[in-house]
């Protein structure tokens, strides 16, 4: 039997004696030491609890028999006195009873007397026996006032005690302040019966309700309601996978019947039931869920808003209520009057809505635990308790009867109610039910139509559109999407002039090419005195790799110098069978060449140039030039790790998961950028532990760790037109990986193997082989998948503690159905965006771009009937590069302006490539002129072609050109130098001094040509002028359009 449930299964029942113990012991203690103010002065305590019963019922008897004995025990009467417990039972529940007397008599000195009643017995005689010994100690009684008799036997108790002239008085809030702060164990079991509702709520209800919002069909609220309980019944079904849950023994129930309301009419009290009418989600919806359920006999309750095409009345009033409910979680703290919480509420609704003040509820919640609502810890604004650890609250917090501006009535009215469990702590509080998220981006939803029109009568959300060329219809008559987009496009080109005039006014002028000084080196040395030269071999050149030197024979003395001074090595050989090996230093003055500290700081030193020497050993002599080219090589990459790691932003230590919860893993991953090493790939596992993830193979130097507080995005995204299911993680700092420096990390699995078949012609699309083979791939695909999506939820669990809360992390989810093909770097990538980022993760280098990040973009080559344009994003930091994505398929160019509207980007358009390095330059050197000339108005496709022939003079420089450097990745440091190589940066002002090329000159010929409609539309010869103009062209955009209108979906705000 259950450690808590009922006792109707008595053969398998067996009372906890030790928790039999020291419950008692407590019980005693609070009733001697408060007995006059929580106990109504009573000398002896009577507590009778009710036959059994299928209804929801919450009893202070019944809590008292589950909290004592393990079980409810129910017609069943109890006597403590002084000296004595009576219990007045049937025969069953009295040899239960036996176990605990010694340990009665033991803990607080009392002896248990049982009084039997047999099976057919009325009880009245042993009922008299009961009256004659609380009389022998003391008139003053105390029961349980507000409960009524239920059934005969305690009708008839109920009469003697009230006319056996007994002094009665209530006990009820001397039970509720034991019951008050809860023990390990108990707490233990609020978290599971918490994660099942919580379960419940995400892994049930929100799926079953996006469904039936997705395929339009009618489904009333107790349906929901039914299929709801029948869930939470069936808890493995729902996710519910504790390794502790044992079905048999464990019993998990409904606290309450769930809660749905829709449709303008709702009830936030817990009473509350779902009614028959049909859930209501058109525009402007408000959707209530609430769930409680119960484990081992302890509740928890959850309750979630959920809003469908919101206006702006129920967007703030939910904002309002999710920062209140926040406000009073966080009052939650021991040693706080219970009051406090509610005022933690009601200020902020005062500060954000004061004009929401009436609606909102009176109190914020009950203490929850063995009752769902436990008297005398309401957190109302008059409780003046004192919060202790150990107490547990279901914060409870809504807007009641609320109005929007809308026609419908059913939309008209609406409410809004957010419950939490929340379990208080030594330090503060911690909410038990997180695994169910309540973020606005969560619980709000926008639906596409798919109709050809949509009528509406207010003014439509940009936000709430995704690829679509429906029509609008106002009241003012009809408007095209395309107007609308235009209209919001002028908005947003003033807004960012205005917030690109705040920011340049508090940047200088800067450098503007985003480059750092070159880092300076450390002194070289082999060896630290002469002992530790090794000795000679003949006056033969000599590699020391142990101290990264080469000895050379030099007037028959061996000379050392370090490999990182030698510029080349090379061998010839002779005709007279000599072998030449030639030696070339880095020297000071070299025209041309790089030079490190040491050689600037030893100017007036003698430097040797250049050694060689011959050999009639030409086998040795290639020997020793591999060598040192090897040597020389390891150097080189030794010193640019180092340089590279020494350039890192300090990590915090991974805190790996104890014996008490185990790391989430996933196994059997692929990493990229791999480890290194040639013709070598291991698969390793990915583990998170508490403050960070680990990937490590069996190999003990292979090892990553990414630390939470360094995920600036995380991504999830499954296998479906790709080979590969991954996990992608965009740092803040970079990591090392191997011996490679990175922002990005990627995990994945190969769905699918890559097979080929040796002598075999086509197959049979019925062939049964073929059948089973694609069969075998589907299921292999949905396992990873599976797998993958199992780790992210876990994770999601995890993030989702409060340690975590000001990370703001989730794992977001690329939208196929809004992306598009283009060329980011040298090869064709399908480019997707997601809610924060436009991402490409299948080829590498990888594509992370984030959103908030972009200042404007530019959409260049765009018309004069072209199959392909580009996309320039440019950076709030002028110092970064331009990011181009080229040879987007013309097709696409609707769906991405709709999706950068959607996103409240400003775009641009323009007939050519803009050279943008001396753009920007020009920018952070006059912002103010940039500013007075009207901002970013200049691209303007209208402006632009209005006056062609003067293009050339704008005052902001930029040339018209198809020739574009390759721009850099995000992530790309320029300033990555090694202690032996580096590269000058050639300086592009002074190569604009210079006389025009040939190149040039045909480059301007070919723009003016086109201009004039001289110009042939072939892409053909277009691709050719590409290649004699700048050495290589672009690689073409491939793939379908994506810009058709997306099938109706639900997507996150």
């Amino acid at each position: 039997m259950a450690a808590n449930g009922n006792a109707s299964r008595g053969s398998i029942c067996k009372i906890n004696v030790n928790t039999f113990s020291r419950r008692l012991q407590v019980l005693y203690t609070n009733w001697r030491l408060h007995k006059d103010e929580l106990w109504g002065s009573a000398d002896v305590l009577v507590v009778a609890t009710p036959p059994p019963s299928n209804d929801l019922r919450y009893l202070k008897s019944s809590a008292l028999s589950i909290w004592l004995l393990g079980y409810e025990f129910s017609e069943t009467i109890i006597v403590f006195t002084d000296k004595h417990i009576h219990f007045m039972c049937r025969p069953k529940k009295a040899s239960l009873i036996e176990v605990v007397k010694k340990s009665a008599k033991e803990t607080v000195g009392v002896d248990v007397v049982v009084h039997v009643m047999a099976k057919n017995d009325s009880g009245s005689s042993q009922m008299d026996s009961l009256l004659d010994s609380i009389r022998s100690v003391s008139n003053s009684v105390g029961y349980i006032a507000r409960e009524a008799p239920e059934g005969k036997l305690l009708e008839m108790w109920a009469d003697k005690l009230k006319g056996s002239g007994l002094l009665l008085s209530d006990m009820t809030n001397g039970l509720s302040d034991l019951f008050a702060v809860k023990e390990e164990n108990e707490i233990s079991c609020v978290k599971k019966a918490a994660y099942l509702t919580a379960c419940a709520m995400k892994n049930f209800v929100v799926p079953k309700v996006e469904n039936v919002i997705d395929e339009e069909t009618k489904v009333t609220h107790a349906l929901l309601m039914n299929d709801t309980e029948k869930a939470i019944l069936d808890p493995v079904k729902i996710g519910f996978n504790l390794k502790s849950f044992n079905p048999k023994a464990d019993t998990v129930d409904i606290c309450y019947p769930p809660i749905f309301q829709s449709g303008g009419k709702f009830d936030l009290r817990p009473t509350a039931s779902s009614d028959d009418e049909f859930l209501y989600y058109d525009s402007s919806s408000v959707i209530i869920c609430a769930i409680g359920s119960s484990y081992n006999s302890y509740c928890s309750n959850i309750a979630r808003t959920y809003l469908i095409d919101s206006n702006a009345v129920q967007s703030k009033a939910y904002e309002v209520l999710l920062k209140a409910h926040e406000a009073a979680i966080l009052a939650l703290k021991p040693g706080r009057n219970i009051s406090v919480v509610y005022e933690a509420a009601l200020a902020v609704v005062k500060r954000d809505a004061p004009e929401l003040v009436p609606n909102l509820t009176k109190s914020a919640g009950t203490g929850i635990g063995l009752e769902f609502r436990e008297s005398g810890l309401s957190l109302n604004a008059k409780n003046e308790q004192l919060i202790r650890a150990g107490m547990v609250f279901n914060v409870s917090l809504g807007f009641q009867n609320l109005q929007a501006k809308t026609s419908n009535p059913k939309s008209r009215t609406f409410s809004m109610l957010l419950a939490d469990t929340i379990i208080v702590t030594d330090n503060g509080s911690d909410v038990a039910t997180s695994a169910s998220s309540k973020a606005m981006k969560d619980v709000a939803y926008s639906f596409s139509e798919d109709e050809e029109e949509v009528k509406v009568k207010h003014e439509p959300k940009e936000k709430d559109a995704v690829f679509a060329k429906a029509t609008l219809r106002s009241d003012n008559g009809e408007m095209t999407k395309e107007v609308l987009r235009k209209q919001h496009q002028a908005e947003l080109a003033r807004q960012k002039n205005e917030e690109t005039a705040r920011r340049l006014a508090g940047v200088g002028s800067g450098n503007g090419d985003g480059r750092a000084a070159a880092k300076t080196a450390n002194d070289l040395v082999s060896y630290k005195s002469v002992n530790e030269l090794p000795p000679p071999r003949g006056m033969m050149i000599q590699i020391d790799q142990k101290h990264d030197a080469i000895l050379v024979p030099v007037y028959g003395i061996m000379v050392p110098f370090h490999v990182a001074t030698v510029k080349t090595v090379t061998s010839q050989q002779e005709t007279n069978r000599n072998c030449c090996i030639r030696i070339v230093f880095n020297v000071p003055g070299t025209p041309f060449a790089p030079h490190d500290a040491n050689s600037l700081k030893n100017q007036s030193a003698i430097y040797l140039k250049e050694v060689s020497f011959r050999s009639k050993d030409s086998r040795h002599i290639s020997e020793v030039v591999g060598l040192i080219k090897t040597l020389r090589r390891n150097v080189i990459a030794r010193e640019s790790e180092r340089a590279e790691r020494a350039t890192l932003v300090g990590q915090e230590k991974l805190v790996l998961s104890g014996n008490k919860f185990k790391p989430i893993k996933l196994h059997d991953l692929w990493i990229r950028p791999t480890f290194g090493g040639r013709a070598r790939k291991l698969m390793g596992s990915l583990e998170a532990h508490t403050n960070g993830l680990r990937y490590s193979t069996t190999r003990n130097d292979e090892c990553v760790d990414i630390m939470y507080a360094n995920i600036k995005h995380a991504f999830f995204q499954p296998a479906e037109k790709e080979m590969i299911t991954l996990l992608h993680f965009h740092l803040h700092n970079h990591i090392m990986v191997g011996t490679k420096k990175t922002k990005d990390v990627q995990f994945y699995v190969e769905v699918m193997e890559m097979v080929q078949t040796i002598g075999g012609g086509k197959r049979s699309a019925y062939d049964p082989d073929e059948i089973e083979e694609e069969q075998r791939e589907r299921d292999r695909k949905n396992k990873i998948n599976m797998d993958f999506q199992n780790f992210v939820n876990r994770v999601h669990d995890l993030w989702g503690q409060p340690q975590f809360r000001d990370l703001d992390l989730e794992f977001d989810q690329p939208l196929r159905e809004l992306g598009f093909y283009g060329v980011p770097y040298k090869s064709s990538s399908f480019i997707v965006p997601t809610s924060s980022c436009l991402v490409e993760f299948v080829e590498t280098p990888f594509v992370v771009i984030t959103l908030s990040e972009i200042e404007i973009v530019n959409l260049e080559r765009v018309g004069l009937a072209q199959k392909n344009f580009d996309l320039a994003i440019v950076f709030k930091d002028f110092k970064r590069d331009v990011m181009r994505i080229d040879s987007i398929p013309s097709s696409s160019i609707d769906g991405i302006k709709e999706w950068l509207d959607t996103t409240d980007i400003k775009y641009y358009e323009s007939r050519l490539n803009l050279n943008w390095r001396p753009i920007l330059k020009t920018i952070m050197d006059d912002p103010k002129k940039f500013i007075d000339d009207g901002g970013w108005d200049f691209l303007n496709l209208e402006g632009t072609d209005s006056d062609s022939d003067n293009s050339g003079e704008s005052d902001l420089g930029y040339e018209p050109s198809d020739v574009e450097p390759d721009s850099a990745s995000e992530d790309d440091d320029s300033d990555s130098e090694s202690l032996v190589e580096s590269e000058d940066d050639s300086d592009e002002e002074s190569e604009e001094e210079k006389g025009k090329t040939w190149e040039e000159l045909e480059r301007e010929a070919s723009n003016a040509d086109r201009e004039h409609g001289a110009e042939s539309d072939s892409e053909d010869e277009r691709r050719r002028r590409k290649i004699k103009a700048m050495g290589k062209s672009r690689g073409g955009g491939g793939g379908g359009s994506s810009g058709g209108a997306a099938a109706k979906r639900t997507r996150f705000r």
